[in-house]
């Protein structure tokens, strides 16, 4: 079973002409938006403001997808149900991205809803504290204390799911290594959508102009600064320098002109050598966190096809390995 999920894969699908026509308006707005504006605090301030704006338009969801907010534990978020016939004894808990300041659950709901009828269970979106105000501490600390919420409500380990994009795939990481390093019970997989893995030194302007949405400049940047004080190679804050051996099945997903490919890939070839099932997807010009525009693109619709491929093997592994133990 280790061999059906332990695959690379680099779909096959002509490029849309949805998809080369988004890459050429992000390369147009966002890449140059960014560029401008993430050069200080004050430039951060408006990024989140605009961001924030964008919360506000209210979203078109399908009549079968439900929200609810959830303040009750010991950080807030949101209970995202994409029908009605799911297994409520599951979970997965996903963390958004946004490079660690902008962003929220609710600006990722085309993301989750739809993870929540692949997985066929509901979905708990985290409201994680962020920067500028927090630090990556802070952020890792409210996802900890998520998945102990999780557990304390009575959910098995073995039935929930981490999950993330970009900042929040970093999250992913960092929290299934400090659960492991704790000796916490570990989740039964986790999915990483263009994970951010690597906020050392390392520069990325190799491939920063192949990239339609993100400035390679900008993002050194971001790491500079969410890293001060701290040692960069420590794996909870680049959780490429990690050693992930005992962590559960991944799913690593990435663009093959995204500015974060190499390091999602990094992560991939690290853990299968340190004995980790690793699936790795590398759609072709696919833009950073392509999933979040299934909306409009139809490789992101196909995305999640084969996210439910790979949870259907998690799912056969481990009702083998509960035979064998059996």
């Amino acid at each position: 079973m280790n061999d059906e999920l332990n695959v690379d894969i680099r779909p096959e699908y002509p490029v849309s002409w949805q998809a080369a026509a988004l890459n050429g308006v992000l390369r147009g707005t966002m890449k140059p938006m960014s560029t401008i504006l993430l050069r200080n605090t004050a430039g951060m301030a408006v990024a989140s403001r605009l961001m924030c704006l964008g919360e506000r338009v209210p979203g078109i969801l399908p009549k079968h997808v439900s929200i609810v907010a959830d303040r009750s534990g010991p950080c807030p978020g949101e209970w995202v149900r994409g029908g009605d016939d799911l297994d409520e004894g599951k979970a997965v808990l996903y963390f958004h991205g946004g490079a660690y300041f902008v962003c929220s659950p609710a600006t990722h709901r085309p993301i989750t809803w739809r993870l929540s009828m692949t997985a066929r269970r509901p979905v708990f979106s985290l409201d994680y504290r962020q920067g500028p105000v927090h630090s990556l501490a802070e952020s890792l600390s409210d996802a900890l204390d998520a998945y102990r919420c999780l557990l304390d409500r009575g959910y098995r380990p073995a039935d929930i799911i981490l999950a993330g994009d970009s900042a929040g795939g970093h999250l992913t990481l960092a929290t299934l290594l400090s659960l492991r390093d704790r000796d916490l019970p570990l989740p039964a997989a986790a999915v990483c959508l263009s994970p951010w893995t690597d906020l050392s030194t390392t520069r990325r302007r190799v491939r920063g102009w192949m990239d339609p949405m993100l400035p390679a400049g900008r993002v050194d940047w971001l790491a500079r600064r969410w890293t001060d004080g701290l040692d960069c190679r420590d794996p909870l804050v680049s959780p490429v320098y990690g050693d992930f051996t005992g962590l559960p099945p991944l799913m690593i997903v990435t663009g093959s002109t995204e500015l974060l490919r190499d390091e999602g890939r990094r992560v991939a070839l690290s853990a299968r050598r340190n004995g980790v099932p690793v699936t790795y997807e590398e759609w072709n010009r696919m833009p950073h966190v392509f999933a979040i525009l299934a909306d409009v693109l139809p490789e992101a619709r196909l995305l999640f096809r084969h996210i439910s491929r790979f949870l259907g093997a998690v799912g056969a592994r481990s009702a083998t390995s509960g035979v064998e133990a059996a």
